[in-house]
């Protein structure tokens, strides 16, 4: 009984090994149409950037992001079709320009950086930011 235990738990255990080498490996993903955050940004950094957009707009990604011309229940992130996209990309060129000069702040797309003006600095969770009358 012991032997075809560990005989089948053998076999197992050298299938999983063998599918696991001539599984195709994933490579990483290459996001298309950046035009200010880096070419090669990863996914978790590009998530966390997006993620604190969201918080400081009170938005979801539709909101800059156009729905897909195939899958109209998908979002096309590369598209430029939504004015909303290069407003945003403005913005983020703006408060690095502010954060480089006024407060010494390098590299202030990273999403770890601590920044002194940031997108919530102004929108405070709203679409829209509020003006004084």
């Amino acid at each position: 009984m012991r032997y075809k235990t560990i005989l089948t738990l053998s076999f197992l255990i050298a299938n999983v090994f063998i599918m696991s080498a001539f599984m195709p490996q994933q490579e990483a993903r290459k996001f298309t149409n950046l035009k200010v955050l880096p070419k090669d940004i990863s996914g978790d950094d590009l998530n966390k950037i997006m993620d604190g957009y969201k918080t400081a707009l009170g938005v979801k990604c539709n909101f800059c992001h156009a729905a897909g011309k195939a899958d109209p229940k998908r979002l096309d992130f590369a598209s430029d079709e939504k004015p909303e996209k290069n407003i945003a990309r403005g913005m983020m060129k703006m408060t690095s320009k502010i954060n480089k000069k006024y407060f010494h702040v390098k590299g202030a797309e990273a999403p770890n950086a601590v920044l002194a003006v940031n997108c919530i600095s102004c929108h405070n969770g709203k679409a829209h930011p509020e003006t004084a009358q």
